[in-house]
């Protein structure tokens, strides 16, 4: 009757709880409210993309048409470091929804023991033997506490944001990775151009001291006209010297890049085929579905508010659960019979009476900490936008400044060239030269030195508009259920 009557009373706890857990205290989640302008202020003369490519899609690399290149972030994908590190990050973060789901089921355990006692008295006259008992017990136990006031919930609340919150920032390592390699082998590729210049310089300017030289052998310029013109060629000798510093760095940067050791790794010159491409700009109000890094900031938020409800969950009792049973016995062959059967059950409610204001504290930092992360959200659509609008004027202005100095390097040669002619007839000094060949190298250096601006404000402009990523493409729920999943949302390789 007693079994009965516990049996009933565990049986109605566990409906109870059942119903109770249900509730979820502590705030839903709502997007904190950013305004999103009407249209970038430097997209007014910006030049628009085809209707058909108004968005960046899939691999944004190859807009700029280079093959190396795109073998280049290619390796990137398979092999960078921090890509694996961001990774193997999101992979811990998934892991840790699994552990908070698994609060949701009992734990069940089981033991088997044996156990020889014995024992001898004796006195002062009489001694007697012990007895030796053997005691063979196996048992079976469960717990279970329900999520009454939903802290489970809560919690795996915040996991999942915080694991789509680190598959958001695996995005952001990758477009970083990539953009940074588009960069640096852009730039190699300008450098390469330009020791093609300091070659041409360094050739032209031997011929202007031959000539210098012979002009001074017949007695028609001065020592010091020879001594300019070796001057001058010793110093863009040293440039074309310094160049392969640049150079040099850059390579070994993009060896880093691709997971390769720099001591290995090497790119030989070659001519810059890559184009500047036409960057589908979009809108304002969908930039923040394309940003990784904003994405990750709001499911921070999100995580946060939902650690608000674990810590308000601290206010309210905790009911658990409890069932035991198994066998107990002197004989192992009388061991699993019903007569050496034992069992427990029963619930016990546990609730905290005075703890100082602890629980309070936590509540208050919890709140403060999710007010941080939406601080930290909206600084983050700031920022993004921030960043559109400086390379978009970035562009706009590189492309005017590129005209303007097209046709100053058109104008510094044909003066040079007509400096020379007045030269080699003696109607000028060579003062006048060196001025004009300086002044032509320096306008075709600063040519050079734009159109790497320009390619590195396009990369920029791709990044800031999140090279092509969706925020869908983040694993919901279910899929982060799903052991086999990645990052994307796609099945992992085998």
């Amino acid at each position: 009757m007693k079994q009965t009557h516990t049996s009933k009373t565990l049986l109605a706890a566990a409906a109870a709880a059942l119903l109770l857990s249900a509730c979820a205290v502590g705030p839903d989640y709502v997007r904190p409210a950013t305004v999103a302008p009407a249209a970038f202020k430097e997209m007014k003369d910006w030049k628009t993309a085809t209707p058909q490519d108004q968005e960046l899609h899939g691999k944004w690399w190859e807009i700029y048409q280079d093959p190396q290149l795109n073998a280049l972030v290619e390796q990137v994908n398979i092999s960078n470091q921090n890509l694996a590190q961001a990774e193997a990050q999101f992979r811990q973060a998934k892991a840790l929804v699994d552990s908070a789901r698994s609060s949701y089921f009992p734990t069940v355990s089981a033991n088997v023991s044996a156990t020889r006692s014995g024992g001898r008295s004796s006195s002062s006259s009489l001694s007697t033997g012990g007895s030796v008992n053997t005691t063979d017990a196996l048992g079976l136990s469960a717990s279970w506490e329900p999520d009454l006031w939903g802290r489970i919930g809560r919690t795996v609340e915040a996991n999942q944001a915080s694991a789509q919150a680190s598959a958001a920032d695996l995005q952001v390592a990758r477009l970083s990775a990539q953009s940074t390699l588009a960069q640096n082998y852009l730039q190699l590729r300008v450098l390469d151009l330009q020791q093609g210049l300091l070659n041409d310089t360094v050739a032209a300017y031997q011929k202007s001291l031959q000539l210098t030289q012979n002009q001074y052998a017949v007695g028609v310029v001065a020592r010091s006209d020879v001594i300019q013109a070796q001057t001058q060629l010793k110093g863009a000798q040293a440039q074309a010297l310094d160049n392969g510093v640049s150079r040099s760095q850059l390579e070994h940067a993009i060896a880093l890049l691709t997971g390769q050791a720099a001591s290995t790794f090497s790119l030989a010159p070659a001519p810059l085929v890559a184009v500047l491409p036409t960057i589908p700009v979009g809108v304002p109000s969908t930039l923040l579905e394309r940003r990784p890094d904003v994405s990750a900031a709001e499911r921070l938020a999100a995580a946060a508010n939902a650690q608000i409800g674990v810590a308000k969950a601290a206010y309210f009792p905790n009911l658990t659960l409890s069932a035991s049973g198994g066998f107990q016995s002197n004989s192992f062959s009388n061991w699993l019979t019903v007569p050496n059967r034992i069992w427990s059950l029963g619930p016990a409610l546990a609730a905290t009476l005075f703890d100082g204001g602890a629980r309070r504290a936590q509540s208050d930092q919890a709140i403060a900490a999710y007010d941080a992360s939406v601080a930290v959200y909206k600084q983050a659509v700031l920022t993004s936008f921030q960043e559109v609008e400086d390379n978009l004027a970035a562009l706009r202005i590189l492309e005017q400044e590129a005209a303007v100095q097209a046709e100053t390097v058109q104008f510094a040669h044909h003066a040079l060239e007509l400096i020379m002619n007045q030269y080699k007839a003696g109607t000028v000094n060579y003062t006048s030269v060196v001025t004009a060949q300086a002044t032509a190298f320096n306008a075709d250096l600063s040519a050079l030195n734009i159109q790497n601006r320009r390619f590195a404000a396009s990369v920029l402009l791709i990044k800031a508009l999140g090279g092509g990523w969706n925020q869908a493409e983040l694993p919901d729920n279910a899929m982060l259920n799903d052991r086999g999943v990645t990052a994307t949302g796609k099945p992992a390789a085998n």
